[in-house]
């Protein structure tokens, strides 16, 4: 269930993008309402498309529901894996009146990007979640050493960073949505470089974690899957950029963009997921045990946060 709502998150992105680059952003130009006298219309090619996408989110609303209640009957019951469930309902929801409020502002990038970046919390979300739910219960231990996990972060914030910054360059490109939507104040060849600043900086970055995973063992072996995967997606992101720019900007080839986007993120979130795991043996002891056995523990988990 973790797994399916998961997916239907990563669609939806990618359809939502469909919306914005067939020129159906206002397709519909009311909300919850298709338009002032239809609920659902399909009249037009630009209104079942943005028909169709709302109708999309009622299945990740079920995917999300049924999560959630996957958390609640699962025995025994976890609470953490209750929390990331309930706030996939949180952002779900959040979403659902940011898109109306996006249709309602006329497409103002601003509300644009804000719709795409709290998707990617979304996918984070969910990228926990499944990661969670297939680990065993108990509390929550570093599995490589704390300057490598520090570092797996700042991969992560400069990964972000360069993800927010693509959206600006959608917000200062030709496909915003609709021809007359606002678009930022901003050139497009100015934003693109920027957000190819940030590329090369992320690069930059997890180059240099690459670099001292080689002399780290222990913490590559612990990293080793997710940081291929990474390195996959962002060479295969990174072409289809370049293609997409010099080919006047396709808009199938952004479609494809947006997807390796929403990959890349969701690969870098399973690479900070990486860093901890839970401790059944640390559950497992009993209150009164004794101090020598919590004292070993502790021992152990500090050898491994400081090596």
């Amino acid at each position: 269930m973790c797994v399916a709502a998961l997916a239907l998150l990563c669609i939806i992105v990618v359809s939502g993008a469909a919306v914005r680059l067939t020129g159906s952003g206002l397709g519909c130009n009311d909300w919850p309402r298709c338009n002032n006298s239809n609920l659902i219309d399909v009249s037009s090619k630009h209104s079942a498309i943005e028909q169709i996408n709302r109708l999309f989110t009622g299945l990740v609303s079920i995917g999300v529901v049924l999560a959630v209640l996957g958390s609640l009957v699962r025995v025994p019951r976890r609470r953490d894996l209750t929390w990331w469930s309930l706030g996939l309902v949180a952002g779900v929801t959040g979403q659902i009146v940011l898109g109306g409020i996006t249709v309602l502002v006329d497409l103002h990038p601003a509300a644009v990007q804000s719709h795409f970046l709290v998707s990617m919390v979304l996918v984070a979300n969910g990228v926990v979640l499944v990661v969670r739910s297939a680990q065993h219960d108990g509390p929550r231990r570093t599995v490589v050493s704390v300057s490598i996990r520090r570092h797996v972060w700042v991969v992560s914030a400069f990964t972000f960073g360069a993800i927010a910054l693509g959206t600006v360059v959608t917000g200062s490109g030709p496909h915003a949505g609709d021809e007359k939507a606002r678009r930022f104040g901003l050139g497009v060849s100015t934003a693109t470089q920027l957000h190819s600043v940030a590329i090369w900086s992320t690069v930059f970055v997890m180059t240099l974690l690459v670099m001292r995973l080689r002399h780290r063992s222990a913490d590559r072996r612990m990293l080793d899957g997710p940081l291929t995967a990474w390195v996959g997606v962002a060479v295969a992101q990174g072409a289809v950029g370049y293609i997409q720019y010099f080919s006047g900007v396709p808009a199938v080839l952004v479609a494809v963009h947006v997807a390796g986007a929403t990959a890349l993120w969701a690969v870098t979130v399973w690479l900070v997921t990486a860093t901890t795991t839970a401790d059944p043996d640390r559950a497992a002891i009993p209150s009164g045990t004794g101090s020598l056995g919590a004292e070993a523990l502790d021992e152990g988990d500090a050898l491994v946060d400081h090596r």
